[in-house]
């Protein structure tokens, strides 16, 4: 049977596979569903429609699945979607969806979120991503896999955060911040690539070449968005391994509002 501690208050229309844990006093209602493996600690509130996937690591007092701070939800029964695998600090708010958006807030798999991490209305994260402590997305905000948030960092609504980026402590993201880029500040400007992290992930010195030429076209050669993005989808003729570093960066540019930018 679960283990569900006998001060915990488990709704019975929740679905709870047979082996999760559930700690002392947590509150878990009755459109939760939580999947195999998952371990859910003390104190914990998990409201709303909120589906939780296998083997997370849930600590203590942890808000997850609570309406919006929209003030115009009226109650609309939108989602909380978390996948496999994530461990979610102490002190963590990941809401529900919003009527505005697609209705659902979603989170990846094998994600690493520390204490007194934000998640607001249709935020979407991706897979392998870390957010350190205190690190808070406004609503809408769309993250890509293997993002690294620094502590304190903080990003403005509807922000899109590309793969493989990284903040710094304290920054703060007004723009959208392409794949790659490192950045820094109050607001957040471009410092350089994550060169070091793509290496550890196996990039090829080829690949890691494409993604400092790409910083060059970007930030480099006072070239509009527009040239820039000419100039990275030529890189795939002299780098044929960088075909997909490539792809990503493009799909990226496609997507920026004029009227945000990107971070400079």
């Amino acid at each position: 049977m679960t283990a569900i501690h006998a001060t915990a208050i488990v709704d019975p229309a929740a679905e709870l596979d047979s082996t999760v844990t559930v700690g002392p006093y947590t509150l878990i209602g009755p459109h939760v569903r939580v999947d195999a493996g998952t371990t859910i600690g003390p104190h914990c509130v998990i409201e709303g429609h909120t589906t939780i996937g296998r083997d997370n690591s849930i600590f203590q007092f942890n808000s997850l699945g609570a309406i919006p701070q929209d003030k115009k939800y009226a109650g609309e029964p939108c989602q909380l979607v978390i996948g496999d695998r994530n461990t979610i600090r102490e002190f963590c708010t990941f809401n529900i969806g919003s009527p505005g958006d697609k209705g659902v807030t979603q989170v990846g798999h094998d994600n690493w979120l520390m204490a007194y991490v934000h998640l607001a209305h249709d935020c979407v994260v991706g897979n392998n991503t870390i957010f350190a402590n205190n690190s808070s997305l406004a609503g809408h905000v769309h993250v890509g896999d293997w993002a690294i948030l620094g502590g304190f960092t903080m990003v403005h609504q509807f922000v899109k955060i590309g793969a493989h980026c990284m903040t710094a402590i304290s920054s703060v993201l007004l723009a959208d911040l392409p794949p790659f880029v490192m950045c820094q500040g109050q607001p957040a400007a471009a410092r350089s690539m994550n060169y070091e992290g793509l290496r550890r992930r196996g990039f090829s010195p080829e690949r890691v070449s494409a993604v400092k030429a790409m910083h060059k076209a970007l930030y480099r050669d006072d070239l509009t968005l527009q040239a820039a993005g000419a100039r990275i989808a030529d890189l795939t003729k002299t780098s044929p391994q960088s075909a997909s570093d490539v792809a990503l960066m493009l799909s990226f540019l496609e997507q920026v509002s004029p009227q945000r930018g990107i971070v400079r």
